[in-house]
This record gives structure tokens, C-alpha cells and sequence, in this order.
């Protein structure tokens, strides 16, 4: 999962839980202060009611009383009225409505003034009146009692609120996770780049002006990478001013050795030839540095030319398969579709040149290297699979660094120098293209893969 999801998920949860827990408390901590503001209010109301009951019963007698308690039962919300004698006797209302409040009704003689009673489903209030003629009543409501309002349950106000409640988190959560993991994605994007050689990457302008530890990470970042720059930089320097100053003495080591040659006698000659064999392959060896200097460090201009690559894989397997038969090996092209692609002819003819004699000179004697170039999505793929027992699998990336070996499964008595891999590489990149290794059927296959050329392009 990825950490903005992880982010936006925690506090998303982290605010609902918030709310429960306020709810909670709320309904849990809240009932006494809320009842105690209740029954003050119930006090006051049945102080009113009965004083009210008195003042009717004085001046319009016991009719204008039983009016009155009626039109008190009918209110909302719906209550039971009922006005009791001091011994129980009921003078209005229903009998079995008060079985549950003589010691109420006993308080309120006792007191002569309001009390209240409650249950988990009712209210009692009870309060004293005085008739004409010197009788003590008291007057008995009951109320059901109504269930705290939910905040956002079963009203349309309530679900209007969560509704904001969520809408509102989800946009402040979206914007907080957004807010933190912005710079690390930019973090992300710029060691991609990175690895893939641009060494001119620095993030720490793209982060804004932020003064947290990521704007610090995104710092220590930039200074890696220019030091990076630096040290890759004067590597590739060194070894394109080597491999110059190596040419020189090399050119006077071959002129003294052909003027060697012809003033040899037979018991020298076969050192001589060893002497020129060696010093063909120290040359071919600085050629190579040269090239992977000049592409890796982008000074080898990429031409952009309209190339027909079935023509050019015809003629690098024909001219490797010349060179193998001496060795008793073979390269067979076993599919050539059509493929046109833009670039340059020379560095597209050096990578397959270099990825097949490479496959040439692994694979064992009498077996054959199988070449392919077919279209696929809009690519052109060549692939190159040879017999030579493949490599280990954790060993594979590394196929295309400059100089590696692979020790077990590939040994130095090939006679390779560990750049043909590195400069195919560097050439296919230069094209926008992509090459990758795997094993199969016993052996290694290298694929590279490049974009075909459009109609209208060039």
C-alpha cells in the first residue's frame, strides 16, 4: 500500500475515531447535568401548573378546574393529568395512573411545594393545590420521557451534518497526506533519474520552501547527487584522456613491431606474433573505453536517419556467422520481420554487433545462436539467445556494467573484457530503448527492444 493511502487512511480514522469518542463521552458524562437542568424545569412547571389550578378553582369553582386539567392532558407532548386528595382518592383522572406515586404524592403534602420523580421511561412531577374550602389536593403529570436527540441520527439535520463532517475530513485528510508525500514522490522521481544517468537532477528546488526534515532530506539529496556528478564526471574524463594518451605509444609499439618482424628469425617469430595478437587486443580493448566514454558521458551525436533493421541484423549475423564456423559454432536468423526504426546506423549496428559476438563466444561448439528481430505493439524486438549455460539470476542486472564478470558461469579463458555488454547498452539507451537479460532453455537471451519508426516520422 502505498504511504499516501497509509497517510490519508490513518487520519481519516484518527478523526472518526475522534467523534465516536466525543459522542461517547458526551452521552456517557452528560446525564446528570441534563437531568438536574430537567427537573428544575419540571419544578417550575408544575409551581405554574398548580398555581394556575388554584387561581381557577377560586374564582370559577371545580368546573372551570376540570376544563382546565383537561385542556392540560390534551397538550404536547401528551401527559397524564390527575389531581389526588390526601387520602389517595383520586378527584381527576384515572385511578391506575398513580399506582406508582403515592411517595411522590406523600413527599409533596409532606413539603407543600414541587417534587419530581423519574424513571427510564417517565417523569412525575406532583405539587399542591388549595381548594376554596381549605382541601389539599396535589396535581400529578406524567410525562414520557423523550430520548436524547441524536447528533447525526435520525433527522435530516443530523445526516446533513455527517455528511459535512466526513466530506470535510476527507478533503483536510486528502490535503494533509498530499501535503507530506508530495516531496517524497518528487524524492522518488528524481533518484529514478538519477539512476538512469542524468546526473543533473536536484530536487531540493522542487520541494518549495519547506522547513521540515524533508526539505533538509531533499537537500542532502542535491548534494549527493553533485557529488555524484563530480566524481562519475572525472572518472569518465580519466578514462577518455587514458585511452588517448594510450594510443599514441600503442601506434609506435605496432610500427617497431612490424620493423621487428622483418628482421626476425623463425625462433623469434612466434613471440612477435603473440606480441601483435596482444597489442590487437589492447587496441580493440581502448576503442571500446572510447566508445563507452563518448556515450556515457553524451558526446556521440545520435543520428536520426530512417534504418531498415531486418537489413542491418541480416548483416551482423552473416558477418558473426563467418567467424563463428572457424570456431565450429553458428549463428541462424530465424525470424526477420520488416522493421524500420529512426537513429543511428552505427551505434544500432554496434550493440547487436557486440551482444552477438558475445553470445558467440559463450556459447559451446557445435551449437547455434539464435537471432530474431519481430514487431510487437509498435517495437521492434530483436532477441539474441545463445547455449552457454546462462547466469545466475541475482547476476543478471549487472549483465551491463562496464567490466563485470560473471566468474562461475562464464570464464575468463573466453578471452572477453566485460564492454560489449556495457556499450550495447549505452547505445540501445541513447536510442530510447531498453535491453534486458533472462535465461532460457539453458542458455542466455538478450532482448532490446526499440520504438518503430512512425510513417510521417522524418
Amino acid at each position: 500500500m502505498k504511504l499516501f493511502v497509509k497517510i490519508f487512511l490513518w487520519f481519516l480514522a484518527a478523526i472518526a475515531l475522534m467523534v465516536v469518542v466525543i459522542i461517547f463521552v458526551t452521552r456517557t458524562f452528560q446525564t446528570d447535568p441534563m437531568f438536574s437542568r430537567f427537573q428544575r424545569s419540571t419544578r417550575n412547571q408544575m409551581s405554574i401548573y398548580s398555581g394556575t389550578a388554584t387561581q381557577i378553582v377560586n374564582a370559577e369553582g371545580e368546573n372551570g378546574l376540570r376544563i382546565y386539567l383537561s385542556r392540560l392532558r390534551d397538550l404536547e407532548p401528551p401527559r397524564e393529568v390527575n389531581l389526588v386528595d390526601s387520602n389517595g382518592q383520586t378527584w381527576f383522572g384515572e385511578p391506575a395512573a398513580i399506582t406508582d406515586s403515592a411517595d411522590l404524592i406523600k413527599r409533596t403534602f409532606s413539603s407543600g411545594s414541587a417534587e419530581t420523580d423519574s424513571a427510564e421511561d417517565r417523569t412525575l412531577g406532583a405539587s399542591p393545590v388549595a381548594f376554596p374550602d381549605g382541601q389539599r389536593y396535589v396535581l400529578v403529570l406524567q410525562w414520557e420521557r423523550q430520548p436524547p436527540q441524536s447528533l447525526f441520527w435520525g433527522s435530516a439535520p443530523g445526516y446533513w451534518r455527517l455528511g459535512g463532517l466526513l466530506l470535510t475530513a476527507t478533503v483536510l485528510c486528502y490535503l494533509l497526506a498530499l501535503y507530506l508525500t508530495s516531496p517524497i514522490r518528487k524524492l522518488r522521481e528524481a533518484t529514478h533519474k538519477l539512476a538512469d544517468g542524468d546526473l543533473q537532477t536536484r530536487v531540493a528546488q522542487k520541494v518549495g520552501r519547506r522547513r521540515d526534515e524533508l526539505a533538509d532530506l531533499a537537500g542532502d539529496f542535491d548534494l549527493m547527487a553533485e557529488r555524484i556528478e563530480s566524481l562519475i564526471t572525472s572518472q569518465q574524463r580519466l578514462t577518455r584522456d587514458v585511452s588517448h594518451e594510450l594510443r599514441s605509444p600503442l601506434a609506435r609499439l605496432n610500427v617497431a613491431l612490424e620493423i621487428a618482424k622483418q628482421k626476425s628469425n623463425p625462433e623469434s617469430a612466434p613471440m612477435l606474433e603473440r606480441i601483435e595478437t596482444e597489442s590487437a587486443r589492447l587496441n580493440d580493448m581502448i576503442s571500446r573505453l572510447l566508445t563507452l566514454a563518448k556515450l556515457e558521458g553524451g558526446s556521440e551525436d545520435v543520428e536520426r536517419v530512417r534504418l531498415d533493421l531486418a537489413e542491418i541484423v541480416r548483416d551482423v549475423a552473416a558477418d558473426a556467422d563467418f567467424e563463428a564456423q572457424a570456431n565450429g559454432k553458428f549463428v541462424e536468423v530465424t525470424t526477420a520481420d520488416r522493421c524500420t526504426v529512426v537513429g543511428s546506423e552505427n551505434l544500432l549496428r554496434s550493440a547487436i554487433e557486440n551482444v552477438l559476438r558475445n553470445a558467440v563466444r559463450y556459447t559451446p561448439e557445435r551449437s547455434v545462436v539464435d537471432v530474431s528481430l519481430s514487431k510487437n505493439n509498435g517495437h521492434a524486438v530483436v532477441r539474441i539467445a545463445d547455449h552457454g549455460g546462462g547466469v545466475p539470476e541475482e547476476e543478471l542486472a549487472n549483465l551491463f556494467r562496464p567490466f563485470y564478470r560473471v566468474g562461475e558461469a562464464r570464464e575468463r579463458k573466453t578471452g572477453g573484457i566485460g564492454l560489449g555488454l556495457a556499450i550495447a547498452e549505452r547505445a540501445v539507451k541513447a536510442h530510447k530503448g531498453t535491453i534486458t537479460a533472462k535465461n532460457v532453455n539453458g542458455g542466455l537471451m538478450i532482448e532490446i527492444a526499440l520504438d518503430a519508426a512512425k510513417k510521417d516520422e522524418l
